[in-house]
């Protein structure tokens, strides 16, 4: 993936996330995360030392927690805009202005590029599933021997709800740790729904309809 800020935009943009307020390193890679809609996160190699050169130039100040007027809380470093900075951000406005441009251009490139790789991975998916069907159903046909194809279908089933199981749980603690740190986003929900939508109809080539309905099951028009 290319960069997603040019040189220079990333120490401009952690100037204008300041302008709400001070804040930790962490917070400011939460907001990051959260305005590229979970599709970039910075790491703190990359943040710290903007922060700490920022500080240099005098545009920010890191508050200490137990420095007398220091906001922080616990024991996180806090930073805020100083004059200085203030005066940066007003001196460069057009750049700003630039920048958010180009930061709404980046989350939608990014998204575009998501949805493809989705795409991309259920193609591959759909072709796999396809492929072993098509072995099940050219397997030689048991003759006369009692037909193991129920004990071997039931508990091959029981195998794949443990999979979803699986998959229920794992996505449902990522979402529930990215609701805490506020980066799920419509393109979380969106892809989720895509990707889940492709897997039941890639799923459901793999499941021809039998010829003969189960007892009792046959031109049942009435609910249960």
């Amino acid at each position: 993936m290319p960069p997603v800020f040019a040189h220079g935009e990333l120490r401009l943009y952690l100037l204008v996330l300041l302008l709400d307020g001070p804040r930790h390193g962490y917070e400011l890679i939460t907001e990051l995360t959260r305005r590229f809609g979970g599709t970039y996160r910075p790491s703190a190699g990359t943040i710290y030392p903007r922060l700490a050169r920022l500080e240099e130039e005098g545009l920010v100040r890191r508050s200490v927690p137990g420095e007398p007027g220091s906001p922080g809380v616990g024991r996180k470093a806090t930073y805020e805009l100083t004059p200085a900075g203030h005066a940066e951000i007003e001196a460069r406005f057009d750049d700003v202005k630039r920048l958010e441009r180009s930061v709404a251009e980046t989350v939608r490139s990014l998204a575009d590029e998501v949805r493809a790789d989705v795409r991309d991975t259920m193609r591959g998916l759909r072709a796999e599933l396809a492929a072993a069907a098509q072995e099940v159903r050219t397997r030689p046909r048991p003759g006369t021997a009692p037909d193991p194809r129920r004990t071997q279908s039931n508990s091959l089933r029981h195998d794949a709800e443990a999979v979803l199981q699986r998959f229920r749980n794992d996505v449902l603690a990522d979402l529930r740790e990215a609701d805490v740190a506020g980066t799920v986003s419509a393109l979380t929900v969106e892809t989720l729904r895509t990707v889940l939508d492709s897997a039941r109809s890639a799923i459901r080539g793999t499941l021809p309809h039998s010829t003969t309905s189960p007892p009792g099951r046959a031109d049942r028009t009435e609910p249960e």
